[in-house]
């Protein structure tokens, strides 16, 4: 990757992977002029119960299924660097990329409980953060506590990202795709399941079309 490659970085369980997430990612990349964008698929979000989390792999092979884009690039590289928290994971990234220009982006339903997040006020002095607004969210999210203090660093040019100094934060209004994974999961139990099965299949059939080649 050369000198200013820009990644934006959407971390999450992805219990499963959705079509928000992949609108999100289509837009973030068109409105903020990014080389790709890399879904950070978490393997145990602190914030968030074991007990109804799908495997790793079920996740992984989710979030490939949903992506379909030669700039998202699905990873599952916080367990390849050891890292859980947020901060973390992000100050190991600056370190292994350090020509790479990173900027967070994240929905408006995680920027109510981003004051929840470990050292949220040093993650902001590190990256700029897009917030992009989910339907039901959007109005809410301004009045998140963490708003309290980030509301002073606020931009109004989503574009203008890379000329920020940093803390720095901009709300981005999509009007999304209302999917989400929780209702997912209530309306489809056996969905991680499934998706091993259909993502066995395709590494088989590739796997024939190798030897057939």
């Amino acid at each position: 990757m050369k000198k200013g490659f820009s990644v934006g970085l959407l971390g999450g369980s992805f219990n499963p992977a959705h079509s928000g997430h992949r609108r999100m990612s289509l837009e973030a990349m068109r409105r903020l002029k990014l080389d790709e964008v890399w879904w950070m698929v978490s393997p145990q979000n602190p914030l968030k119960p074991v007990a109804g989390m799908a495997s790793l792999r079920a996740r992984l092979a989710s979030a490939r299924a949903m992506a379909r884009h030669p700039r998202i690039r699905v990873t599952a590289i916080e367990q390849e660097l050891g890292t859980q928290m947020t901060v973390d994971s992000i100050a190991a990234l600056k370190a292994r990329y350090p020509q790479v220009r990173f900027i967070w982006l994240m929905g408006a339903d995680n920027l109510l409980q981003f004051h929840r997040w470990a050292a949220w006020r040093e993650i902001s002095r590190n990256v700029p953060i897009v917030v992009m607004a989910r339907p039901h969210y959007a109005g809410r999210s301004q009045f998140a506590p963490a708003m309290g203090w980030l509301r002073r660093f606020r931009r109004n040019n989503p574009a203008g990202w890379r000329t920020w100094h940093l803390p720095a934060i901009t709300m981005v209004n999509l009007g999304l795709d209302p999917q989400s994974a929780t209702a997912i999961r209530q309306n489809d139990p056996g969905w991680a399941e499934q998706v091993l099965k259909s993502d066995i299949l395709k590494s088989d059939i590739l796997k024939l079309q190798e030897q057939a080649d």
